[in-house]
């Protein structure tokens, strides 16, 4: 499938790709004239807001997205952890982890700035998927003042990189998870300006 992947981009005079991950790989596979065009999140509705409405113990270990077994989900859902576990989303795992996870706070899907509210009444996002080849959720934490635990894979890896004030990446998720709420969320959602809808827009002209 490359070499017809190869042929079809061979004219381009740029193939824009979202992750240094993925740049590298095809890199090694023969592609050129590659540039980089990450993915975006809307600064303005992800930000951090009022919390006090979550009446969780904390810290609020959050996490968004697909209740599926492809997100690994159960590996957070596992952990020891103190204060409280939120989860946002819906799937088909939903139902039963309601009743394998009774002390797990389940909200299902949450849509516009109810979704926003959410993530900004967390104290920790926590990334447990192994396969997602970006993740925008981390972005939206990020930006909402959420330090982020995850595995050290790419994905979270792209994002957080060398940057451990924002997020914790580590093969021992709770760990992770553990180190987080010492970080400063200014300093996450400074970081996650460098994504705005408008970096991210600039980043595609220039290329």
């Amino acid at each position: 499938p490359y070499a017809g992947l190869k042929w079809f981009h061979g004219p381009a005079s740029a193939v824009m790709v979202a992750t240094r991950s993925l740049e590298s790989e095809l890199k090694a596979r023969g592609f050129s004239n590659l540039r980089l065009w990450s993915r975006g999140v809307d600064t303005e509705r992800f930000r951090p807001r009022d919390r006090s409405w979550l009446d969780l113990p904390r810290p609020v270990f959050l996490y968004v997205g697909r209740v599926a077994v492809e997100k690994s989900i159960e590996d957070f859902l596992r952990l020891d952890l103190p204060g409280s576990k939120l989860v946002v989303g819906d799937g088909p795992l939903l139902e039963d982890l309601k009743i394998l996870y009774p002390d797990v706070t389940f909200v299902g899907p949450k849509f516009g700035d109810d979704l926003a509210r959410h993530y900004a009444a967390g104290d920790v996002f926590v990334f447990p998927s192994r396969t997602d080849t970006f993740g925008l959720v981390v972005l939206e934490a990020l930006a909402s003042g959420l330090p982020v635990a995850a595995y050290p894979v790419q994905g979270p890896r792209d994002i957080i990189g060398d940057s451990p004030n924002v997020g914790t990446l580590d093969e021992d998720l709770r760990a992770a998870a553990l180190r987080c709420p010492t970080l400063d969320p200014k300093a996450c959602r400074d970081f996650a300006l460098g994504y705005s809808w408008e970096a991210c827009t600039r980043q595609f002209v220039d290329n």
